[in-house]
């Protein structure tokens, strides 16, 4: 068993989380992670209202008696948000820990901490992570350039960016982007992280609530099939390649483009229900990171992280231990 800081702060068996998908984050999923021994979120902005949030938590209460958190993603809209409504149906049922992402939790700050609840804030840059520490955040999960999603502008990936983040912190670093296996796991402990945070792996299980068709693409995709879109509108963003991907790419290039030229092709919405719910794969976006190519079954969860320990386990005291031998004695 991989016991260390993380595991002993969130109260779980394992060093592993599955973070807020918006559209995946669902009960059936989170509740499978959080009976792996994983911390998983449920998506609070995946639910229309607070009320459906509120019943969305106790579906997955019915499902697990083990904790799991829900992600808070706070992101400027059209329509207006009520946030603090969705805090205070968080608050209301006692969940352990919230993970927040898109703008500072700042505003959420104090009444999260008078209700005891945990915060992890996702970063994509040291300067930001530092900045969350201050506001008083409990972790850190940093997204490095392999990560599904929006992985920021400045393109540094996972090899460099946790390291650094684990050296410039004092709270405990969540590493993501580019992780789905043991290997991964290890390796992210030896650059200074406590624990792994996978999202394309856990759509590829059979708890995930979307269409069977993406679980195979992603298992039948490469560490090459994917694109970064929206770069151009300074929201560069990490999806799998398709027609519609390669469609944006295309339009984007031309130099007198606005986002209204492609708003219709990346709508999350559209996106959501033909991928997702239709599994028509070439009917809108979907998030993918680079680890399709890391990614050869769909499995359960506990199957995926029972595989993912076991793995850890065994190159740390297996094929690591041999290769790890004392120097010889300089011949004086």
């Amino acid at each position: 068993m991989l016991s260390n800081v993380f595991t002993e702060t969130f109260g779980v068996e394992h060093p592993v989380v599955c973070g807020g998908m918006t559209g995946v984050g669902k009960a059936p999923l989170i509740a499978a992670v959080a009976n792996a021994g994983a911390l998983g979120f449920l998506s609070a902005l995946t639910q229309p209202t607070p009320e459906a949030l509120d019943a969305e938590i106790k579906a997955c209460r019915e499902l697990t008696d083990r904790p799991f958190g829900v992600n808070l993603t706070i992101l400027p809209t059209l329509r207006p948000v009520p946030y603090e409504e969705y805090r205070q149906v968080i608050i209301e049922n006692r969940i352990p820990v919230v993970e927040t992402a898109g703008s500072s939790p700042e505003p959420h700050m104090p009444a999260f901490k008078a209700a005891e609840v945990k915060v992890v804030h996702k970063a994509v840059a040291v300067r930001h992570a530092l900045k969350a520490q201050a506001l008083g955040v409990d972790a850190v999960s940093i997204d490095g350039f392999e990560c599904a999603g929006h992985p920021g502008e400045e393109d540094i990936t996972s090899l460099i960016l946790v390291p650094a983040a684990a050296r410039a912190l004092d709270i405990p670093v969540i590493a993501s982007g580019g992780f789905a296996d043991g290997a991964g796991l290890v390796a992210a402990l030896a650059l200074g992280a406590a624990a792994v945070n996978m999202g394309t792996r856990f759509v590829a299980t059979d708890e995930a609530p979307v269409h069977r068709n993406v679980k195979d693409q992603i298992v039948a995709n490469t560490e090459r099939d994917t694109r970064i879109v929206f770069r151009k509108f300074k929201n560069s963003a990490r999806v799998a390649r398709n027609s519609v991907s390669e469609e944006i790419l295309e339009i984007s290039a031309r130099p007198e483009t606005t986002f209204e030229d492609i708003a219709h092709l990346a709508s999350g919405a559209r996106g959501r229900e033909a991928v997702l719910k239709n599994g028509d794969m070439e009917g809108g976006l979907w998030w993918a990171g680079q680890t399709q190519g890391l990614i050869d079954e769909v499995a359960s969860c506990e199957q995926v992280v029972r595989r993912i320990i076991a793995e850890a386990e065994e190159i740390i005291t297996g094929r690591l231990a041999p290769q790890i031998v004392p120097s010889p004695e300089p011949v004086r």
